[in-house]
């Protein structure tokens, strides 16, 4: 996993984050749910890279 990969994903977390604070400090309901889905998707982008990456690790520990 790339480091701009990396970079890519916690911007988009982190401006989910942001959303989704905001839309509950100003009672936006749809804000916050935007927010919050974007957050996710972001996390979940991060946990297949990392999946990714650790499955290339075993599969150069078996073969090195």
């Amino acid at each position: 996993m790339g480091m701009t990969d990396k970079a890519r994903n916690k911007a988009d977390e982190l401006k989910g984050q942001a959303k989704e604070r905001y839309g509950a400090a100003t009672d936006n309901e749809q804000l916050q749910a935007e927010g919050a889905t974007e957050a996710g998707k972001a996390r979940t982008k991060q946990a297949g890279e990392h999946a990714k990456e650790a499955g290339r690790n075993v599969k150069d520990a078996f073969s090195g």
